[in-house]
């Protein structure tokens, strides 16, 4: 019989190769990029942006949690949530819509703009991207910002990209060349491929007549539509999505409601936490798995305004979606309305508050231990787990939950560690060193 052996410096070879690629799947999570992911997009139409305002909507936001939760006993009654943890959580949200309400705006020339005259969206078009730059220069825009442009159908395209245009000239114009930090185009409602690819064209274009680095635009798709997430062959459809882009999209959002009327759920029961938007959702997770592409969910639109009764019932239901989105993997979602920002972060709070002594104490111990299998309370933590409780925290420091001190000391890494955002790596310098 032969000697089938295989040489040493061929295992060796081939052992190297596993263990690079082992540690890359063990870092590879939603949202595995260094950048920072906003928990929301609050969308508003065109017509109605002004350079001042996200200081105006973190004001209306204040009066609103002022007049219908204004302490914590309150806060905790609204919500549903332990005393203790409102004490933790309410402070931090008033300070959360006092120096940086929204996260990230989108001047929106779809559905919250509605179909006008050409010369009519040609004028909010300029005016916008004026307003921008005033924004831009004063210091009052939020940390991310873009545009939502119509569809790319056979009706619309043509004023599609000519928003596109318009905008992005001015505003190019309006700032000398400078684009807005962590600006980015929407495309809403993508049923082919060639929609995807044309909008890449369409940057290809823009950045070559304005000599614009290749890659500076980036953009995001709307998974709002059945042919977004299967193709007609039955194969998923968002890969392909994604290749059209041409390295270009950073973002996938869902929109609930256009996906639900896209299959024939009534408006009654048109909602984010319906079955249908689940599947979605998990297509779009595994789809994008380890890509580095943002997943956002959808949003709540019952809108908290009117009476104290009315308020409540409508921050309970807001509170709910996002925190399942967020039990989900749906790190961020929607926002329809400054009322909603209280309870948008008091959900995104919450959420990692309540569980932080809890994964501070199972990741310690499993650290500490270098990658063995440990037993704390009633849950068994193995090596996959390393990863996941990192997670945790990392997602907690990225949403403002908790800062880099709190972070670092209760999840007993250094901060070299935690920046690293590789359990792999800090297993491997602690047992190595």
């Amino acid at each position: 019989m032969a000697d089938t052996t295989i040489p040493e410096n061929a295992l060796n070879a081939f052992l190297e190769t596993l263990d690079k690629a082992n540690v890359r799947a063990a870092e590879l999570f939603p949202g595995d990029s260094p950048r920072r992911q906003p928990v929301h997009t609050v969308y508003g139409g065109a017509h109605l942006f002004t350079a001042d305002t996200t200081p105006k909507l973190g004001a209306l936001a204040l009066r609103a949690l002022d007049d219908h939760a204004p302490d914590a006993t309150a806060f905790a009654e609204v919500f549903g949530i332990d005393r203790r943890l409102a004490d933790r959580v309410h402070p931090r949200v008033i300070e959360k819509l006092t120096r940086e309400p929204v996260e990230d705006l989108r001047i929106d020339f779809e559905d919250g703009f509605g179909h006008r005259p050409d010369h009519e969206e040609d004028g909010h078009a300029v005016r916008a991207a004026n307003e921008v730059a005033i924004a831009l220069s004063g210091g009052t825009l939020p940390p991310a910002i873009g545009i939502r442009i119509k569809p790319l159908n056979e009706e619309l395209k043509r004023r599609s990209l000519r928003t596109f245009d318009l905008f992005l000239t001015r505003l190019l114009d309006r700032t000398g060349g400078t684009l807005p930090p962590n600006f980015v185009v929407t495309l809403p409602k993508i049923t082919s491929p060639e929609q995807v690819a044309a909008l890449a064209s369409a940057c290809d274009a823009f950045e070559y007549w304005r000599q614009l680095p290749p890659g500076t635009l980036q953009f995001e798709v709307m998974i709002e539509t059945a042919q977004a997430i299967f193709s007609a062959d039955g194969t998923v459809a968002l890969p392909r999505f994604i290749g059209e882009g041409g390295g270009r999209i950073v973002a996938a959002h869902f929109g609930t409601y256009d996906y639900t009327a896209a299959c024939s759920i009534t408006a009654a029961h048109q909602h984010m936490r319906h079955p249908a938007c689940d599947f979605a959702k998990h297509v779009m997770q595994v789809a994008l798995a380890g890509t580095g592409i943002w997943l956002s969910d959808g949003a709540t639109n019952v809108m908290p305004i009117g009476s104290r009764e009315v308020v409540h019932r409508a921050w309970r239901l807001h509170f709910e979606h996002a925190r399942h989105s967020l039990v989900t993997g749906f790190y961020q979602g929607w926002d329809l309305h400054p009322a909603q920002l209280p309870s948008r972060y008091a959900a995104v709070y919450a959420f990692f508050l309540e569980g932080l002594d809890a994964a501070s104490e199972r990741l310690k111990q499993f650290v500490a231990q270098a990658a063995q299998a440990t037993l704390v309370g009633h849950v068994f933590d193995d090596a996959a787990t390393g990863q996941g409780l990192l997670n945790y925290f990392l997602r907690a420091l990225n949403c403002r939950a908790i800062s880099e001190q709190e972070a670092i000391e209760m999840s007993g890494l250094t901060p070299d560690e935690l920046r690293s955002r590789s359990f792999v790596r800090i297993l491997q310098r602690r047992t190595s060193g």
